[in-house]
């Protein structure tokens, strides 16, 4: 009797964009692995060769040809093991996003992603030329087919590798995370399997890449779109299982938790994090630690994410900070375990005041004081980061940076934004989670009213709606496109409804020249969403 059982390992990998030689060793160790193991067939992401997404990279000849060479020696390491693996193919002046079938050190099959994503943060019709047909190969006496990321979106892959009796379908993917896509994901895979009658295997990049975040989150289903593996998220690993076609040997192996959306999202900004921080050889990461909410998480997050002894806090006060902001502060840095240091900038602050003055003359205070503070602060922190080579992280949230609530080249000067793309009311929800996992962050951060204590008795609601009302504001007209109008008909005050929009347009400049951030949703600040700096477009009465 023929064995219809398929022992298979999901290479669910993190690997480094443009890290060739890196990647080539870790995959060939992989492939190695899973030989020792016995393994029918081992899976990678899409583009493992170079990782995703390599963006300019492609226009590169050299890059190409060193693709070429890799894959070279990948083949050599595929023996007496199927390898499916994903790399861009440079054919007759063309580029292709592709993945082979590679076994006994030869290339048998190879596929070209047929759907090219144009939208979001994806732009492959900028580099790749599209497949046209299906790719079938025969495994264990079954027939297969290959896949490759959007193919799954879109019914006629599946359609097509049903039709010419294949009986499984290997999807391989570079799918970032979002914090509701994982559901989408699940819904549109198993319906695939469902109404074509067809097992699954999807594997998925993991890791931090620039703003993205990929999960793993690898899974098989079975033809009747039921979820028997699935891989864990944000863990890079080999994960080795079976698939029997004929579902009589087939269990269910889950390795994930029920995660609330909060874990899942801090879990993701870890990740990007570290992922930010190693790639970029960065020797740990400073903090402005200023006893608010959005420092105070930030914080957490690289505690977590590198290591207490990885992370250095600046409490730097000024005459409008609190007793209480330096205590709160201090607490979290100690119950972090991370090295702080109160520094003053009473001195350079007065020193600038005292500068300026015979230019400002008479003019009276405003918010020019105010930005002095915080470009004080931000020359501390970079001071620190070219000294010790320390990446700053800024600790703006996406509520924040929506409407211009920050000062260039003080509190946004840093080279990576953990929160850029978290809303305040979220900031919240996140920080209330991380204190479930152990109580760091004082409740004194969390239940006092925001402010940027940069003048006497200043709050943010003294400049901005409550953020109860700002963020559902600000994510209509930012995620989901909505006219002003049409926000105010779900019950929202016009006035302040004009106001919000009106501050996220004239501060397209501020987000331009900010950080890069980790993306959370499906429309962050950057790739995701490509305003002009000048424009007369408006959508005010």
């Amino acid at each position: 009797m023929k064995n219809s059982s398929i022992r298979m390992v999901l290479g669910q990998l993190n690997l480094a964009v443009g890290n060739i030689p890196g990647n080539t060793k870790k995959i060939i160790a992989a492939i190695e692995k899973a030989s020792n193991d016995k393994a029918d067939i081992i899976i990678f992401p899409e583009l493992s060769i170079c990782s995703y997404p390599p963006e300019d990279l492609l226009l590169r000849p050299a890059f190409n040809k060193s693709i070429e060479s890799a894959l070279k020696k990948i083949t050599m390491a595929a023996k007496d093991i199927h390898v499916i693996l994903g790399y861009p193919l440079k054919k007759e002046e063309k580029l292709y996003n592709a993945c082979s079938l590679i076994h006994d050190k030869k290339i048998k099959h190879t596929y070209s992603k047929r759907y090219l994503p144009n939208y979001g943060v994806f732009d492959e019709k900028r580099y790749f030329t599209p497949g046209d047909k299906p790719c079938l190969f025969e495994i264990k006496d079954s027939i297969a087919a290959l896949s490759i990321c959007e193919d799954i979106w879109v019914s006629k892959p599946t359609e097509d590798a049903a039709s010419a009796n294949a009986k499984i379908l290997f999807n391989i993917n570079a799918s970032p995370y979002e914090k509701n896509k994982t559901t989408d994901r699940e819904q549109i895979i198993s319906k695939r399997a469902s109404q074509s009658n067809i097992h699954i295997v999807y594997v998925n990049l993991v890791g931090g890449q620039d703003e993205l975040i990929f999960d793993g989150s690898s899974q098989i289903y079975d033809n009747n779109g039921k979820i028997i593996f699935q891989a864990s998220s944000f863990k890079e690993e080999l994960f080795l299982a079976e698939l029997d076609i004929n579902n009589k040997k087939n269990k269910i192996n889950i390795n994930r938790s029920e995660f609330f959306v909060e874990q899942n999202i801090y879990n993701a900004l870890i990740l990007g994090v570290k992922d930010y921080v190693m790639k970029n050889k960065f020797q740990g990461v400073v903090i402005g630690l200023s006893g608010g909410i959005d420092s105070a998480l930030t914080l957490c997050i690289a505690a977590d994410a590198l290591g207490p002894e990885n992370v250095k806090a600046l409490i730097m006060p000024s005459r409008y900070t609190s007793k209480m902001s330096i205590d709160d502060a201090s607490m979290l840095a100690k119950k972090l375990n991370v090295s702080y240091e109160i520094i003053s900038i009473e001195p350079p602050f007065t020193s600038f005041l005292d500068i300026l003055k015979p230019i400002f003359g008479n003019l009276p205070i405003d918010a020019t004081e105010e930005n002095i503070q915080a470009r004080c602060r931000g020359l501390l922190l970079m001071a620190i980061s070219n000294k010790y080579n320390k990446l700053v992280l800024t600790t703006g949230n996406k509520s924040e940076m929506s409407v211009g609530y920050a000062t260039l080249y003080g509190d946004m000067a840093g080279g990576f934004s953990p929160l850029k793309d978290v809303w305040k009311t979220l900031v919240y929800k996140l920080s209330k989670w991380r204190n479930t996992q152990g109580n760091v962050i004082p409740e004194s951060i969390i239940n006092r009213p925001p402010t940027a204590e940069l003048r006497d008795n200043q709050l943010d609601q003294d400049f901005l709606p409550d953020y109860e009302i700002l963020d559902p504001i600000l994510e209509k007209y930012i995620e989901l496109d909505q006219h002003p109008e049409k926000i105010i008909s779900d019950g929202y005050n016009p006035e302040t409804v004009y106001k919000v929009t009106k501050l996220v347009d004239k501060n397209e400049y501020k987000r331009r020249q900010s950080a890069p951030g980790i993306r959370i949703t499906n429309r962050a600040f950057g790739k995701d969403r490509r305003y002009p700096i000048s424009s007369g477009y408006t959508e005010e009465k």
